[in-house]
């Protein structure tokens, strides 16, 4: 998910989340092949790459997987023919959500979301039916404990950056998608190692989820769509409290 929202469910569903590591290390082998395919494998000259050689670290991914993942990209290893596709939908309360997926079969992947959204009371939309409610930027979501918004404010701007949000525990960095590589290079220089950073859809508003019962449909929604293995991220353009979230 996106934003602050995105930032509060990865908390809250932490623990689930650290079981699941078997997923994570797949989604982040995706990224690392199709960015090597579109970019080439040495991370000196592909600054993307870079970053997720940092992610990849990060998870604890072993290296011997990030090397095929990215000989895959670059055609030094055989691999699957990668796709990738946007799904969009809305989850219970009118919440919208975006669903980015990366696959090697489109049919098993509609036949997945689109079940997926019936079952939790969500339902599937006609691409673009979503466009005008989220717009595509860099993201990059540093934790509060790594600086200070005045220093990484005059670091980010000066890069390209065109927002920064203070979330108290977290900053949250927004640019447009072509500043992203000036603005990933400009924090790795600095020394700060985001805790995430990609190019996200970002909601231009979002939906306040003030019902405790609404605000379970939807994560539910968004956890099932999040193990789906083609899914890599979901987006969602909701605003839920901290004390329903603290209540599930």
């Amino acid at each position: 998910m996106s934003g602050h929202s995105k930032w509060a469910t990865t908390k809250h569903h932490k623990a689930a989340q650290d079981a699941k590591k078997g997923k994570i290390f797949s989604v982040i082998s995706k990224e690392i092949t199709l960015t090597a395919r579109n970019g080439g494998g040495d991370p000196n000259f592909n600054p993307r790459l870079r970053t997720l050689l940092a992610k990849a670290k990060a998870a604890n991914m072993p290296a011997d997987n990030v090397d095929r993942a990215i000989k895959k990209g670059t055609g030094e290893l055989p691999g699957v023919e990668y796709v990738e596709l946007l799904y969009e939908g809305y989850a219970p309360g009118g919440v919208g959500l975006m669903v980015e997926v990366t696959t090697d079969n489109k049919n098993r992947s509609a036949s997945e979301v689109r079940s997926t959204f019936n079952k939790l009371g969500g339902n599937l939309a006609g691409a673009g039916a979503l466009a005008h409610n989220f717009s595509r930027q860099g993201q990059f979501l540093i934790s509060a404990e790594k600086t200070n918004e005045d220093d990484l404010m005059e670091l980010v701007l000066e890069a390209g950056a065109e927002d920064i949000i203070n979330n108290e525990d977290h900053f949250e960095v927004l640019c447009p998608m072509q500043e992203f590589d000036n603005v990933a290079q400009a924090i790795e220089k600095a020394g700060l190692e985001p805790d995430e950073s990609g190019l996200a859809y970002i909601p231009s508003s979002e939906i306040p989820v003030e019902d405790a019962d609404t605000a379970r449909k939807c994560l539910r929604l968004v956890d099932a769509l999040e193990n789906l293995e083609d899914v890599q991220h979901v987006y969602a353009n909701f605003d839920i409290a901290d004390d329903l979230l603290e209540e599930e």
